[in-house]
């Protein structure tokens, strides 16, 4: 056995089915040991969507996904796949092929220092030097990706290490590292307290992040929530955490979030703020969250708890841990009054479009859509103008919601919805983006087509960066610089050289029954849907 079939035996008993990836001289090995092995391998067409494939699957498994690269380009092409999924905390395995150990700083062909260059986007990385220690190295980047505060791990194996004989291999059972124990039950004492300002609060709270979906507790959350009458808001990256449609939940805060969401968080007298970063797109001044309240920070990273907002009350553990500990005590909530208040909010201070005729609304759109998906479909948006539509107009009921919050990535949609769909092919997988970030992935379209991944893909077209172009309708009077799309492909013609079925909808009158063609059937379809121009989120 080499140091490559190594690899690919660690993989196999992490249970591994597939891996995302661009081959390479220097990754070579690897990819020829992995033939022998019943993981699948996806032949990405550029490196970074490897990354968000890959996270695909980690977000809808709750297990690492994992990707591999050649050396140099390779590498460095996949550090923006890697640093969206570390501002998400998604748990992924990043391989990377290195050249000859005896070659390293030489500045040889294809050389990059890929350990370096992520050393800002990942929870750890591994130069391997010893063939011998390959089975421990994969043991523990797999237990750190996945515990604690997730995210990726990368691991960069030269060449000969990868052709080295391995003298015994054996893949450990344990992992024990002195440095690294991650905090998952919470401390008693700060629960009791939590306990003591639930049953004083008049107004409490709850604001979800993405925490509370990649500890799989959103059933715990949900019934914490309706047994103690309890409202609910998430993040962008905590949508899902509950039905969008549950009468306790009131949206998404922030500035792009429902004002009855944000209006609910200013009043409340205790916030339970659970596996949230109070980063700046949620809480843009985070003195509103600590003024004349009670801030309870629940999250599994302790740097985070009070790096943004000092809380009252920190409590470092997993939201999962978190949930049952306080379901096993015994309180109760005075919030009726408090409920009646937020049902007015709800009810007067909805967002009033006028859309322009002549063209599709996404607003409504977007919720036609998501009201015809199967239950439990996964419903990925990309970033810009239409993500912000997806979250705010989106339906999610037993699915899942997946889009690029803390990095904001283009062109994440339609790889992360390929590797959902690989993770789960019984369920439906829909991609939303726009023209822009369309064409930032629209090479993938080769990847579905190569591996049979049927994928519907909605895209939302106005011939412009639309995000930036609102920025620049605001903050520059309509002085508009490289916003322009024009020069965008024939999308009708791009999906018969793909092979794919094309729809197009220009307006709102045959939307319905264009939905229903659109998602009938489980094969690749692309929908382009004309909007305005001018249309503001």
């Amino acid at each position: 056995m080499i140091g490559a079939d190594a690899v690919v035996k660690c993989l196999e008993a992490e249970g591994v089915t597939t891996v995302f990836g661009y081959p390479g001289v220097a990754i070579c090995p690897f990819y020829n040991s992995i033939l022998n092995s019943d993981i699948r391998t996806i032949l990405i067409r550029t490196e970074q969507n490897a990354a968000h494939a890959a996270s695909g699957v980690s977000r809808i498994t709750g297990k690492p996904g994992v990707c591999a690269v050649t050396s140099g380009p390779g590498a460095t092409n996949v550090i923006t796949g890697i640093a969206t999924a570390f501002a998400d905390s998604i748990p992924l395995i990043c391989i990377t092929g290195q050249v000859n150990s005896e070659l390293l700083g030489s500045d040889v062909f294809q050389e990059a220092d890929i350990t370096g260059a992520v050393e800002s986007f990942v929870k750890y990385s591994y130069l391997v030097k010893d063939v011998n220690e390959v089975p421990k190295v994969f043991k523990e980047a797999f237990y750190i990706a996945n515990t604690g505060r997730k995210g990726p791990v990368l691991i960069d194996i030269p060449i000969d290490i990868q052709n080295a004989a391995i003298s015994r291999f054996k893949y450990p059972e344990e992992v024990s590292l002195r440095t690294y124990k991650p905090t998952v039950k919470g401390n008693v004492v700060q629960i009791k307290k939590v306990i003591r300002e639930l049953e004083k609060a008049k107004r409490p709270l709850v604001c979800a992040g993405g925490g509370v979906l990649l500890s799989e507790a959103e059933n715990e959350l949900q019934c914490f929530a309706e047994k103690h009458g309890i409202p609910v808001v998430s993040t962008m990256m905590g949508i899902g955490v509950m039905p969008t449609e549950h009468p306790l939940y009131y949206g998404m805060v922030g500035n792009n979030g429902k004002a009855c969401a944000n209006r609910a968080m200013n009043e409340s007298d205790l916030l339970l703020m659970v596996g949230a970063r109070v980063a700046d797109r949620a809480v843009n001044q985070p003195d509103l969250i600590t003024k004349d309240k009670v801030l309870v920070h629940i999250d599994v990273d302790p740097a985070e708890i009070g790096k943004n907002a000092g809380p009252t009350i920190p409590l470092v553990g997993d939201a999962k841990h978190i949930f049952n500990d306080l379901e096993k005590e015994e309180f109760s909530c005075s919030s009726q009054a408090w409920i009646e208040v937020l049902e007015e909010y709800r009810k007067t201070m909805k967002k009033v479009r006028t859309p322009d005729p002549a063209y599709v609304d996404p607003a409504e759109f977007i919720s036609r859509l998501s009201e015809r998906m199967e239950e439990d479909a996964v419903y990925v948006a990309d970033v810009g103008q239409n993500q912000i539509w997806s979250c705010g107009y989106a339906k999610v009921r037993k699915g899942k919601f997946l889009t690029s919050g803390g990095m904001g990535t283009m062109g994440y949609s339609i790889p992360a919805a390929i590797g959902a769909k690989i993770a789960a092919p019984e369920r439906q997988v829909v991609a939303v983006c726009g023209d822009g970030s369309f064409q930032m992935s629209m090479m993938e379209l080769a990847t579905m087509r190569q591996h049979d991944i049927p994928v519907k893909i909605v895209v939302l077209k106005n011939n412009y960066l639309g995000m930036v172009r609102q920025y620049q309708h605001f903050t520059y009077k309509d002085h508009y610089s490289v916003v322009d799309l024009t020069g965008s492909p024939d999308l009708e013609k791009l999906s018969a050289a793909f092979g794919i079925s094309f729809l197009r909808l220009a307006d709102m009158k045959k939307c319905d029954e264009t939905i229903e063609a659109f998602l009938a059937g489980n094969t690749s379809v692309l929908l382009e849907c004309i909007i305005d121009p001018m249309d503001l989120v």
